[in-house]
């Protein structure tokens, strides 16, 4: 359970976790990724980080950085949302046209989507951690980087 120490209501703390929730993905989409500074906690962990990537906003900012070099129009939608008084979980759908360097390939003009999960809790109005996951293998796939093979 939260701890009460803002003295909101249930409620109110699963309409301010999802209102954060949708910064950060307002975040991501428009590239403005400073504001990861107001959403994420300086401590925050992410139990499943890009390789090299750091704790809190920082990291973050790092990541999106180089998710829209390489798909510079990326954009995020959440297709599903749960959320309780600590948690929001959301499926979403990522789409973006490969423009620059992604895990080694460069852009090949292809576009992608694909799907991920990420669950977050959040501490005073700021994510303090995540887990999630985005179907990497898929896009690898989308830009011709890992072949599909046959049953």
């Amino acid at each position: 359970m939260n701890e009460k120490q803002d003295n909101l209501s249930v409620q109110q703390h699963i309409e301010r976790n999802i209102a954060v929730q949708q910064k950060f993905g307002d975040t991501v989409n428009s590239g403005n990724l400073r504001e990861f500074e107001h959403l994420v906690a300086e401590d925050s962990l992410d139990h499943d980080p890009a390789p090299g990537q750091v704790k809190g906003p920082d990291g973050y900012m790092e990541l999106f950085s180089k998710m829209r070099q390489a798909f510079p129009d990326l954009k995020v939608s959440v297709d599903q949302l749960v959320a309780d008084e600590d948690h929001v979980a959301i499926a979403y759908t990522m789409r973006g046209t490969h423009r620059g360097n992604f895990m080694g390939v460069a852009g090949t003009g292809k576009e992608i989507h694909a799907h991920g999960v990420q669950i977050a809790r959040f501490r005073q109005g700021k994510m303090v951690e995540r887990w999630g996951s985005s179907d990497e293998l898929g896009i690898m796939r989308q830009i011709g980087a890992v072949h599909q093979q046959a049953a």
